[in-house]
This record gives structure tokens, C-alpha cells and sequence, in this order.
């Protein structure tokens, strides 16, 4: 048997609808992002009130609905009553379906104001339970806790925004070059770049990894396909609290065959010109929403600054001799993060550095022939501070080399069986690199920290929510 409904039981939708207020459907949808477009005209928003304030009469409600934010205007002697009142009550983050027309208005953040007509609630939020964040400064980890209401700010939106541009700038520019699309496992039976940062997994009573790059099996599409890349997400059990540091991140990796170092170096400084000029073109008003500073974008186009790693190693020494540097850099170490800062400091665009030492390079890596020494390797480094964004070499093309390679890192040989036999068969020259999304992110927008850069930040001492 149907309950008998009461005004009791009504959504706050129904009950703003059954006071006769709720907007006619006649008027086209828009968005906040495309509302430029329908300029004089009345439309209707579906989004959330995220700020208020009021002036005797008039009430300038914010609106948000994801693609950006508005302002409304509403004057007590141009609406119906119950309109007024429904508007006035609003709390923050309460849902609603506005209509209203669109004027311009330079003084406007986004160019534009909208006059509202109609309003139809359909969830106000209670006073009693108010939405925890408010417009006031919040402490990062109470932020972070509540992520999942963080994400709606204009900011985090904004940056996220960002994100997707760019995820979509990486897979236009390597689809439209000829580049495909493969994908590999999560799951994998052995590591990649070591067994030190590895998540175990129990699978079926075996033990595997969560995996730390696609790259080994992306090898095998290049050289089935040509040219190959895979996009997802990996995962590196560092102990690390650093600002450039995340437990779960998103990786694009493209692979070629027939390719070496100065190929990839190329490939490299065009894919990430490209990035940053869809950003600026498609983005423009988020980036400046995060309040970054375009001029030093606009220097980010090939070519890019190349170095050797014994050129920025005498970099560092000329530094630190000169008392910009705290601590001495050790020849044959990797860069730790005070160095890249200074090198890339040095730059109006990211840095190559290229030929590291091999002893300190992952075993996947071909030997420069000039002198074994060196590993045909480039790291890129992003300007102001942000550190390596992409990671590259040209692979081991020799069965035997290879297979020394894996027993001397003490790797089990028996689990990379299907990778040497990539030498065993057609064997060709060919490199390939790795891009952290979120470091791409990071440094695009300006962000002080990864955490920002993904909807929800997997740290050492953060899995919630």
C-alpha cells in the first residue's frame, strides 16, 4: 500500500516547485564556461550556490556548477516573493536549478553576470549541518580529510580542470603522431626499477607487485607496433614526506622502435611544448585563476636546453663553491632535489640532462658506446624548482647484456624470461620515456605540492578518503 504523501514528505525540490517557482524549461541549459555564448539571452544553470551576500535589497548569489563560477543578481522588486526567499535562505553548497538572463559586465571574474528570474532548490543544505568548508583558511590536513568535498572549491577545480587538459594534450599529441595506444598490467610478477619500492600483492597464493611502470611490457607493442604508448596508474612504496612524492600516480609512457636517445630527446621537448601551449590556449582562465605566472609558460617551446650529466655535475661544484648550494654534490650520485632545483633554476624552459652514470641507472638501459660508462638516459627537468617530470633512456638491445644486467641487480631471472626473449627475436635500437601527470601538474599551475594534483592523494600517511 502507497504511503499518502504530506508536504512533509517532500524533496525540497517538490516543495519549491508546488510554490510555483520552479523555472520554465524553455530556456536553453548552459554552463558557467560556455555562458559567454548566450549573451542577452535567458538560460538556465543546474549547480551549487558556493558564496552570498546581501545588500539591503539585493542579493548577489555565487554560483557554481563545475566549469566555473557566477554571479547572480537578484533584486527584491524584480522577482516573485517566494523567489527572494528561496535565494535569501540559500546555504552554502546547496543544489539548484537558476534561470536567469546573461549580461556582460567587465567588473565580473569571468566577464559575466546573471540576472536571475527563477530558482528551483533541490537540496538546501541545513543550517544546523553546514558544508565544513568554509570560505575562511582551513589547516591542511583538515583539508585533506575532507577531500572530498575539497575538490569543489573554485581552485581544486580549477586545477583539475588543468589535469584533464593535459591528460588530453598527451594522448592528442601522441594518437595524432602515429603513436598507439596499449595497455599494460597492474598486476605484474617482478620489478621494474628495483624491489625496494614495491607494494606486494598476494595472487593466488603467489606473490606480485603493484606495478611501477608499464614500460617493460610496452617494449613488446613497440616492437609489434612501431610506436606504442600506455597510459595509467603506478604505484612506488617510497618512505618518502617530500612535496613531489606520491604512493599512486599517473604515468604516460610512449615507446618507440628504431629509435634513439636524441629521438626521444626530441620527442620529449615537442610532446611537452605541446602540453603547456593546449593548457594557455584551452585553460587560459583557470591559470589565471591560480593566479600563475603565464610569461614563464609562454618561454616553455623546443628546442630545450641539453646537458650532460658531467656538465651539471661541474654546475653543482661551481655552485656550491660559490656558497649557493648547502651540501657538496658527490660525483656519480643521482641529483637529489636541492640539486635538479638549482639546475633547472638555471633555465627559462626545462632542462635535458642526459648520460647519467650507469652504475646509478635502472638495468634496462644501453651503454653509450663512446664509453660504457654512461647510460643513454635523459631525465627532464621542469623550470622553477619542480623537478624531474620525465624519465628516459634508450634500451638494452643485446640478449647477453641484458641478462648480465638482470643477475648483476639481482633480479629473479626466470621472471623476465619473456622480456629477454624480446632480444632473442628481432631485436632493434629503441628508447622510450616516462611522464608523471602530477609533477606536470604541479608544475603548470604553480602548485607548492603534488597532493593538489589528483582528486584524491595517495601519501605515506594518507589513504583516506
Amino acid at each position: 500500500m502507497e504511503e499518502e504523501t504530506s508536504s512533509e514528505n517532500l524533496t525540497p525540490s517538490a516543495t519549491q516547485a508546488s510554490k510555483g517557482i520552479t523555472p520554465p524549461m524553455t530556456s536553453p541549459l548552459a554552463t558557467i564556461g560556455n555562458i559567454g555564448k548566450f549573451e542577452g539571452q535567458t538560460v538556465t544553470l543546474r549547480g551549487w550556490l558556493y558564496n552570498q551576500r546581501a545588500s539591503g535589497k539585493l542579493l548577489f548569489p555565487i554560483f557554481r556548477d563545475g566549469t566555473g563560477t557566477i554571479q547572480g543578481i537578484v533584486p527584491k522588486a524584480a522577482v516573485t516573493p517566494e523567489v527572494f526567499e528561496a535565494v535569501k535562505t540559500l546555504t552554502q553548497e546547496s543544489s539548484v536549478i537558476v534561470t536567469g538572463k546573461v549580461r556582460s559586465d567587465s567588473r565580473a571574474p569571468g566577464g559575466y553576470e546573471l540576472d536571475v528570474e527563477h530558482v528551483d532548490v533541490i537540496q538546501r543544505v541545513p543550517e544546523e549541518d553546514p558544508f565544513p568548508i568554509s570560505l575562511k583558511e582551513h589547516g591542511v590536513e583538515f583539508l585533506m580529510e575532507h577531500r572530498h568535498l575539497w575538490v569543489r572549491t573554485p581552485r581544486q577545480s580549477a586545477i583539475l580542470r588543468i589535469r584533464a587538459e593535459i591528460i588530453k594534450a598527451a594522448r592528442d599529441y601522441l594518437d595524432d603522431n602515429g603513436f598507439v595506444l596499449t595497455d599494460p598490467p597492474i598486476l605484474t610478477p617482478a620489478a621494474c626499477e628495483g624491489t625496494s619500492t614495491l607494494f606486494p600483492v598476494d595472487y593466488f597464493g603467489d606473490e606480485a607487485y603493484l606495478t611501477q611502470s608499464g614500460q617493460l611490457y610496452i617494449e613488446s607493442t613497440a616492437l609489434a607496433l612501431g610506436k606504442v604508448y600506455s597510459f595509467g596508474p603506478t604505484f612506488r612504496a617510497e618512505k618518502s614526506k617530500t612535496r613531489r612524492h606520491l604512493t599512486e600516480f599517473w604515468m604516460v609512457e610512449p615507446e618507440l622502435a628504431y629509435a634513439g636517445l636524441n629521438d626521444l630527446m626530441e620527442l620529449a621537448e615537442n610532446f611537452l611544448s605541446f602540453i603547456v601551449e593546449r593548457v594557455l590556449t584551452r585553460r587560459a582562465a583557470d591559470v589565471k585563476l591560480l593566479g600563475r605566472d603565464v610569461t614563464r609558460l609562454e618561454a616553455i617551446h623546443a628546442p630545450f636546453p641539453r646537458l650532460s650529466y658531467d656538465e651539471a655535475a661541474q654546475m653543482l661544484d661551481e655552485a656550491f663553491a660559490k656558497g649557493l648550494l648547502e651540501q657538496k654534490f658527490e660525483y656519480g650520485d643521482d641529483f637529489g632535489s636541492p640539486d635538479e632545483t638549482y639546475l633547472s633554476s638555471q633555465f627559462d624552459r626545462p632542462v635535458m640532462v642526459h648520460r647519467y652514470p650507469a652504475a646509478v641507472k635502472a638495468f634496462y638501459m644501453e651503454p653509450d658506446p663512446v664509453n660504457p660508462k654512461y647510460a643513454l638516459c635523459v631525465d627532464v627537468l621542469a623550470p622553477e624548482g619542480y623537478g624531474e617530470i620525465i624519465g628516459g633512456s634508450q634500451r638494452v638491445a643485446s640478449y647477453d647484456l641484458l641478462k648480465k644486467r638482470i643477475e648483476e641487480h639481482n633480479l629473479p631471472l626466470e621472471a623476465f624470461q619473456w622480456y629477454l626473449d624480446l632480444r632473442r627475436y628481432g631485436s632493434v635500437p629503441h628508447s622510450g620515456f616516462g611522464m608523471g601527470i602530477e609533477r606536470v601538474v604541479a608544475w603548470i599551475c604553480g602548485l607548492e605540492h603534488v597532493r593538489e594534483t589528483i582528486p584524491f592523494a595517495r601519501t605515506l600517511n594518507r589513504i583516506y578518503p
